[in-house]
């Protein structure tokens, strides 16, 4: 696939590296404002397993050193 993206770019090497550095900004740019946007509500990330409820205050025992 990238090989065939980059036949098809116009220009000798320093203009085809130019405008593949274009797209790559670009499409990180489109990832950042509109993608991951749009699916962060669908991922798990809000899914806590933890309960604050079961900590208990562990208190370093008087034998070992420190």
């Amino acid at each position: 696939m990238y090989a065939w993206i980059w036949r098809h770019l116009p220009g000798n090497v320093w203009v085809r590296i130019a405008i593949s550095l274009v797209l790559i900004m670009a499409i990180i740019y489109a990832l950042f404002n509109w993608i991951f946007p749009w699916a962060e509500p669908m991922l798990p990330f809000g899914d806590v397993t933890v309960d604050s409820g079961n900590v208990q205050d562990v208190q370093p025992s008087e034998g070992l050193p420190g």
